[in-house]
């Protein structure tokens, strides 16, 4: 029997066990071939992917900014790989790979495309010069990275769609909504909040557009005001990321003590049982992981009004919305809730119930297999391979 070989190509590894390990672990269990393509590692432990099925291979992409001999490299190591595996699904995670592998997929005729859209970041949130600039560059590539004949797109978001389809990048028969990467349920057991001062935890990467210094505003108001709680920040240092916060911006932060720097936190289902809200004020996501597993954990959130934190929460049933960059708002929302500790428990038990219906990972991984049958099916005769439906 024949086995189909799928290809996931992503900026990090890490990135890529934490959000889609589970899918490529379905796929295995499908008799499907599995095979990972990285730009950085990011700490993921490469044995235990190894043990798991699943065969990685290193190319060499950077996963910020933009150098053209560097890009070039790039380009040239994934239409290597791609051209030696000869793969049959391939499926593109984040910007350069659903890109720079977009285009190569139709040059070198792959016969299926997964292109993930996990949030259209920085160049499409921001207004600058620079920003507007590299959207007019960026937007043949769009249309010819998306314009393979056998593709899927997967947004995170409703917002994501409406933006791709105005700008005119995506035909809608191509579009697959999927509410983020899922979350194990079972991960997350405490469920009951710690009688202790209130914990109000924000969790991102540690760049400007997470809201981290809007965050750290509402907690200087917070103790102005006397408000009895601990302000904690989890999450790695994006020194990649134009926006990213550097050591002696840390060093700041640190010295002027409204908020506990954490690092990054590797058991967030222990640190969110400690905590008692979850806050990620963030500009523009997809549909953020920091507030699924905060939804799993049944812990009230506080979050901003925009695509993707939006479709997060439920609005005043599971979480609170507060307008973007508005630290005053922040800090008043925050308050509400530490000082209703019955309806703030309420609303993150709605959250729990929320994420059952929405975020459970085998809702997800199956949409995403779903996916690829759809595309398997008007290529191949399914009869002739060894799936395991």
């Amino acid at each position: 029997m024949k086995y189909f070989k799928v290809l996931i190509l992503v900026n990090d590894l890490s990135s890529f066990v934490s959000n889609r390990l589970p899918i490529a672990e379905k796929l295995i269990s499908k008799q499907f071939k599995v095979y990972i393509a990285y730009g950085e590692l990011g700490g993921a432990d490469l044995k235990k992917l190894k043990d798991k099925g699943l065969k990685t291979f290193h190319v060499q992409m950077r996963r910020g900014g933009v150098n053209i001999l560097e890009d070039i490299k790039s380009f040239y190591f994934i239409w290597k790989l791609i051209r030696n595996l000869c793969p049959d699904i391939l499926h593109l995670v984040t910007i350069k790979p659903y890109l720079y592998g977009g285009v190569i997929s139709r040059i070198l005729n792959v016969p299926c495309v997964v292109s993930a859209v996990a949030g259209l970041g920085s160049v499409f949130i921001q207004q600058n010069l620079k920003s507007k600039f590299l959207r007019i560059l960026l937007y043949p590539l769009y249309i010819f990275a998306f314009g393979h004949p056998n593709q899927y797109i997967i947004l995170q978001n409703k917002d994501d769609k409406k933006f791709l389809l105005k700008w005119g990048v995506i035909k809608p028969n191509k579009i697959c909504l999927i509410p983020g990467s899922g979350v194990k349920l079972e991960n997350f057991v405490k469920l009951t909040e710690y009688k202790t001062l209130p914990r109000v935890c924000f969790v991102g990467r540690l760049i400007k557009e997470k809201g981290i210094y809007d965050f750290i505003s509402a907690a200087k108001l917070l103790k102005k005001r006397d408000i009895k709680a601990k302000f904690l920040v989890a999450g790695n240092k994006d020194l990649k990321n134009p926006s990213g916060l550097n050591n002696e911006n840390l060093k700041k932060i640190k010295t002027e003590g409204f908020v506990k720097l954490l690092g990054y936190q590797k058991n967030i289902p222990i640190l969110y049982s400690k905590s008692h809200i979850i806050c990620l004020p963030s500009y523009r996501e997809g549909m953020p992981k920091a507030l699924i597993d905060a939804a799993a954990a049944s812990r009230a959130i506080v979050t901003t009004n925009v695509p993707g934190c939006r479709q997060s929460i439920i609005p005043n049933v599971s979480g609170l919305l507060v307008p973007i960059k508005s630290p005053r708002k922040l800090a008043d929302a925050i308050q509400w809730l530490i000082e209703n500790p019955v309806k703030r428990i309420n609303m993150g038990k709605n959250g729990r119930k929320l994420a059952k219906k929405k975020f459970e990972i085998n809702k997800i991984v199956k949409l995403h297999l779903d996916i690829y049958l759809k595309l398997l099916k008007k290529k191949f005769s399914l009869k002739k391979y060894n799936i395991l439906m």
